[in-house]
């Protein structure tokens, strides 16, 4: 048989309602053994070699109360009752059925709650081995006695062998259930705690797993946010500067202006919404699935004329039809590095938007040429872009050109894909 390895002493710990109902069990045991002596000695199963009552009475105390300790300490629970056990028997005690049940379960108890497999296996094989040289030699003495008259007594077929045969399987059968019971309880024990240890194991994984979604459905809608306030605001902020400046002599270009703020504080507020109602709503699109195409940077470009830059848009290669995510990602770039290039490249910066068709591929470049803002911390607009390329499976490459200006460069797959991206370029 093999023994298996020690395991920490709180996976077989026991409940404070197990221990309750092991007192309970001794108690009932108490109570069943008191009754069975008392009947044993009106019985006289002894005859006249039983002793006096009160002799039972105390051997079943030492008998039963061990068991109500049985999980906490086991093996002294085993050994306490199989030595009183033997010494019960051998004092010819008038109690025949508790004595048994109350081994057994000693052993059993060794068997399914002792955690460290050697020591239960080496304190039940003595106890075993003891309570047999015990028996063979009860039985020889009872044989010897009986069989003093005549040897056909000692005979195979006699019924002093017959018993002797009878108690010798019986004893066998006792202790071989017991040990079996008891390694087949642990090793339930055992089962049961590994399935609840995967179990808890995969609720961690779960709440780790919801915890991620959480934090990347966050970071994707301070993208979106980021995107939306950065370019309408940017928008405003320069028209508002510009209304103030020409106010007193030139109200009609201030009212333009002023128009221009109108119409950015307008759409920015149609993009929160959206945005908001998808926050709202649990079954509403994504941030991502809204109506920006590639068509629509058309519309950015219109839009930063309108604020002051001038700024080109020109289509190379045959249009293909691109994903959704693939179109959202080049759109919010287009927008970001636009927004930037007013902000950070003066008022006489110029932009080209360049949208290029590469059979399966994509390439969005934007490039102006202000001034560029050196030693200045990047700020998120660029981690943005440079997630949405990765989220495309493609790569961006943003740095100042060698003329002077600023490039942002995206290609990105035409149909979405799970490709490792890779950035190239000065990631500012």
């Amino acid at each position: 048989m093999s023994v298996a390895s020690p395991v920490p002493d709180e996976r077989l710990a026991a409940t404070p309602e197990q221990l309750r109902n092991d007192l309970w069990l001794a108690a009932a045991l108490l109570v069943s053994a008191i009754l069975s002596t008392w009947l044993g000695s009106v019985a006289q199963v002894w005859g006249d070699d039983s002793p006096h009552l009160g002799w039972g009475l105390l051997y079943s105390v030492a008998l039963t109360a061990p068991l109500g300790l049985r999980r906490r300490i086991p093996e002294v629970a085993l050994i306490v009752v199989a030595v009183v056990y033997f010494v019960g028997m051998s004092a010819h005690i008038p109690e025949m059925y508790v004595g048994s049940i109350a081994l057994f379960i000693a052993m059993y108890s060794v068997g399914a709650w002792v955690v460290d497999r050697r020591r239960a296996l080496i304190v039940r094989v003595v106890v075993i081995i003891g309570m047999f040289f015990w028996l063979l030699a009860a039985m020889f003495q009872a044989a010897s006695e009986q069989g003093s008259d005549s040897a056909a007594e000692f005979s195979l077929f006699s019924p002093v062998a017959a018993m002797m045969m009878l108690q010798f399987l019986f004893n066998v059968v006792f202790f071989a259930g017991a040990f079996a019971f008891g390694e087949r309880a642990y090793a339930g024990a055992l089962s049961r705690e590994e399935l609840e240890q995967r179990t808890r194991e995969l609720e961690h994984e779960r709440e780790i797993t919801a915890a991620q979604a959480v934090a990347l459905d966050r970071v994707r809608i301070a993208r979106e946010l980021h995107d939306v306030v950065a370019h309408h605001v940017s928008a405003m902020g320069v028209q508002a500067g510009a209304a103030r400046t020409v106010l007193d002599r030139d109200p009609e270009a201030a009212r333009r202006a002023l128009t221009v703020v109108e119409e950015s504080a307008r759409a920015s507020l149609t993009e929160l919404r959206q945005l908001l109602e998808t926050l709202r709503t649990p079954d509403a699109a994504a941030p991502h699935d809204s109506t920006l195409r590639l068509d629509a940077i058309a519309e950015l470009v219109r839009y930063s004329e309108e604020n002051g830059m001038p700024t080109t848009f020109t289509v190379v290669g045959e249009p293909v039809t691109a994903s959704e995510v693939a179109q959202v990602n080049l759109y919010r770039i287009a927008q970001e590095a636009l927004t930037n290039a007013r902000r950070h490249g003066g008022p006489d910066a110029r932009a080209d938007v360049r949208l290029r068709f590469d059979g399966d591929e994509i390439e969005l470049e934007i490039a102006n040429d202000g001034r560029v803002r050196f030693g200045a911390t990047p700020g998120l607009g660029l981690v943005g872009m440079r997630e949405r390329a990765a989220a495309s499976g493609g790569w961006l490459e943003a740095a100042p050109r060698p003329r002077g200006g600023f490039l942002v460069r995206a290609r990105v797959p035409a149909s979405a894909r799970s490709s490792q991206p890779s950035t190239q370029g000065v990631l500012a």
